[in-house]
């Protein structure tokens, strides 16, 4: 007797729902096809005489558990696609003889306040960071400067140039030096400059010079340009840095083009002429002198670096007594 009761329970379930699925297919036709062909399947599955057609179309049973998953997933694709009934409580105040979606066309619209103009948005323009410049305080020679930095004068040594040498009295004036030195003066007194470190080069050299690029306020290389114009060397210190093949390039310009010293006459040297030796001179060792009780500029490169007198040398520059020896 219970057996007879759930199985007439289970056919009047399969009935209901099925014609309640079999109606939402049909309610749905020209609103949602999506929807009304998932009812309608939902209704395939339930109503015993389709569901039998169904069998024989397929020819194979379908287990109760593949129905019921099958009948779950429509019925969800069938409400997700079902579109809404939008309410609106305005709908209670039309009168019947006014059709919904249609204006009056003799009642005049006028705005309750004055329509002001759309503010156009343009686009912000990502502000360009401030180029950090230092004013050149001196010109020692074609790759040596020094600049102010925080209220500091520091020494810079150019990257990857070598100028002739045109200061330094341990050594006679190389050929194109004077050029060299005067030419970096011609470009850089008075003005400022950007300064560009080079991590593959270290931050100073063994005589505390900054190790440094020099940038023009236009953007241009200084060392660079004192290579492309002939006015120094491409020079490499053991390890290559960062714009090495473009150096090496400028000085082939420049080598190929005759410029600076790579002129045709520039730096002949006559053979009649012997060449000077150096003097050191006869100095003595003495730490406590200062600059102004040093006679000349090769005495205090020799309290340097033969005494180690460091104390005439006091920004480590390598150059000692800069009064004397510029």
């Amino acid at each position: 007797m219970k057996i007879f009761k759930i199985f007439n329970l289970k056919i009047f379930l399969c009935w209901f729902l099925g014609i309640w699925f079999l109606l939402m297919s049909l309610i749905y036709l020209d609103k949602s096809f999506l929807a009304s062909l998932s009812y309608a399947i939902c209704a395939i599955f339930l109503l015993p005489p389709l569901s039998n057609l169904l069998l024989k179309i397929l020819k194979k049973p379908i287990s109760k558990k593949i129905k019921i998953i099958l009948l779950i997933f429509f019925f969800i694709l069938g409400a997700k696609y079902t579109p809404q009934i939008e309410t609106n409580s305005n709908l209670s105040k039309i009168k019947p003889t006014e059709k919904i979606g249609i204006k009056k066309i003799n009642k005049k619209i006028t705005p309750d306040k004055k329509l002001t103009p759309t503010k156009i948005l343009t686009p912000t323009k990502t502000p360009t960071p401030t180029l950090i410049l230092y004013p050149v305080a001196k010109v020692i020679d074609g790759d040596t400067i020094r600049v102010k930095i925080d209220n500091n004068f520091q020494t810079i040594r150019l990257i990857g140039i070598n100028a002739p040498e045109s200061v330094d009295p341990r050594k006679p004036v190389e050929c194109f030096g004077r050029e060299a030195a005067n030419k970096a003066k011609e470009i850089l007194s008075g003005k400022k400059v950007r300064l560009e470190k080079d991590p593959t080069q270290g931050d100073k050299d063994k005589y505390n010079r900054l190790l440094r690029y020099v940038f023009l306020e236009d953007g241009t290389n200084f060392n660079k340009l004192m290579i492309l114009e002939g006015y120094a060397h491409e020079y490499t210190y053991i390890i290559p840095y960062r714009y090495q093949q473009e150096f090496k390039e400028a000085e082939k310009f420049a080598r190929e083009n005759k410029k600076g010293l790579w002129a045709d006459n520039a730096c002949v040297i006559n053979p009649t002429t012997p060449p000077q030796k150096e003097s050191s001179g006869s100095y003595i060792c003495d730490c406590s002198k200062t600059c102004s009780q040093i006679s000349s500029c090769n005495e205090a490169y020799y309290q340097l670096n033969t005494c180690g007198c460091t104390a005439r040398d006091a920004d480590h520059d390598g150059i000692p007594c800069e009064n004397i020896c510029f």
